[in-house]
């Protein structure tokens, strides 16, 4: 059985093999596909999913390598590719349970026997009652002998109250009388522990879509056992034949469990994966995050610094921005547009420097920007296409009408296309200055300008115009 750290260990190195490498090329990426599928098929991945995984690898990092953002090495691009795929293969992003303070919220917890369900109800009320939510356990599992018993122990040591009937065989009218209880004293989230199920146990089945039916529930949780491999993927998808799955909660993931189980469910029924467990302990319980998962999987500890570099590099300006920004000609619209690219993924200061504007902006500028771009949106979504592509023509009234329609007052219009105008200025000088370092006189790119002082500036003659 593949242990998680073994499985994480043959993915690192895969990733630590391409890093060594001192050309990348079409077969390096093969063989970073080939270590990949050998991990995920030791972890006991479905094998049709890795082969499609593999396949989105291939077609991204060889087929579409011409998408690949300039400023990056085609290394730093590869990891990551690699890297969204294994996280979309995992959900993409982290899912909330969606609990709304101030009223009571049922969550049912199903799943096969021995997957760690009434362990996993103990963690769940625990992972609440520290997000200070009012918190009770209800057992209504009547099949497994001591499910009530080992329920109340954990209930004890969490602190939580728990409503059951031990001597009772009726499970729906335990879960109803329980919800209902607890709803009563307005408790906010309420946990449901059902009896396990076999996907072929037809008349459990049954009684489990009765109980949902109900208490209908706000969410309808899945447990699985992260041994169980490929078995997982179709234990999902008869549950979720029988029942809409909300999310699905991994057990066992602390040492000997096969990860591949939790990627074949989550593939098969489309379901996130909202939790995991990582112990035996009632508070060994982790919120799931794909990014971080897989960042931990993979070990490599720059990680981050890679992914931001890409980033960076797919928002930067194009060229063609960018001699519109550095010879004065750009307009409030290709202003406004690519700041508020940036401002997605941080601070207006990073669009200056990739600018390579460095210190030579106006003192304040770069606060004034970040203080004032929402207001600008607002001002800018109220102005005409025609107004944005060509300032020069706002006057008064198209002021008052912009203030009118942005919800602020003609000064801040004024404000927003003095700075523009200052921007612009400040914009077309540095391209002359830079144009000029690069041996080109600004303004004069088929001659020197009169009086241009050749031969006092080094290597100046040797410089066509």
């Amino acid at each position: 059985m593949i242990r998680i750290k073994e499985f994480g260990r043959k993915l690192s190195n895969a990733f630590r093999k391409i890093l060594r490498l001192p050309i990348v090329d079409k077969k390096a990426i093969e063989a970073l596909i080939l270590d990949l599928q050998r991990a995920l098929l030791s972890a006991d991945v479905n094998f049709a999913l890795v082969d499609k995984l593999s396949e989105s690898i291939r077609e991204r990092t060889i087929k579409e390598s011409a998408k690949k953002p300039p400023g990056i090495s085609y290394r730093d691009y590869i990891i990551k590719v690699v890297y969204e795929e294994l996280t979309n293969f995992l959900g993409r992003k982290s899912y909330p349970v969606n609990i709304q303070a101030g009223t009571s919220n049922v969550i049912l917890l199903i799943g096969i026997q021995g997957s760690g369900k009434t362990t996993s109800a103990a963690k769940l009320a625990l992972y609440f009652k520290r997000k200070r939510f009012k918190t009770a356990l209800v057992c209504a599992d009547t099949y497994r002998p001591g499910a009530y018993d080992q329920l109340s122990q954990l209930a004890e040591q969490i602190d939580v109250p728990i409503y059951g009937e031990p001597d009772s065989n009726d499970s729906v009218l335990i879960a109803r009388k329980g919800v209902k209880h607890f709803k009563e004293k307005q408790i906010e989230v309420i946990i449901v522990d059902s009896a396990g199920r076999h996907k072929d146990e037809k008349n459990l089945m049954k009684e489990m879509i009765k109980i949902a039916k109900t208490i209908n529930p706000t969410e309808i949780i899945l447990v699985i056992d992260g041994t169980l491999g490929q078995q997982a993927a179709k234990q999902a998808f008869a549950f979720n034949q029988a029942t809409e799955i909300g999310s699905i909660f991994v057990t066992k993931l602390d040492g000997s469990a096969k990860g591949g189980g939790a990627l074949s469910a989550v593939a098969a029924t489309g379901a996130p994966i909202k939790f995991i467990g990582t112990g035996e302990r009632v508070d060994d319980i982790e919120k799931f995050d794909p990014k971080s998962y897989v960042g931990r999987l993979i070990g490599i500890p720059d990680i981050n610094m890679i992914l931001e570099k890409v980033k960076e590099a797919e928002i930067s300006p194009s060229k063609d921005l960018q001699t519109k920004f550095l010879s004065g000609r750009f307009s409030l619209k290709d202003m406004y547009e690519q700041m508020k690219s940036v401002r997605k993924m941080g601070p207006v200061s990073k669009l200056l420097q990739m600018l390579g504007l460095g210190g030579k902006l106006p003192d304040g500028f770069t606060e004034i920007a970040e203080e004032k771009l929402d207001q600008w949106k607002y001002i800018m979504d109220s102005m005409t296409e025609k107004e944005l592509n060509d300032p020069k023509i706002i006057n008064r009234s198209r002021i008052n009408r912009i203030a009118r329609g942005s919800g602020t007052n003609p000064q801040n219009v004024k404000e927003l296309i003095q700075q523009y105008n200052m921007f612009k200025k400040m914009m077309k000088k540095f391209g002359k200055e830079r144009r000029f370092r690069k041996g080109i006189p600004a303004g004069f790119p088929k001659g020197a300008p009169p009086g241009f002082p050749k031969g006092k500036i080094p290597g100046l003659k040797k410089m066509k115009f």
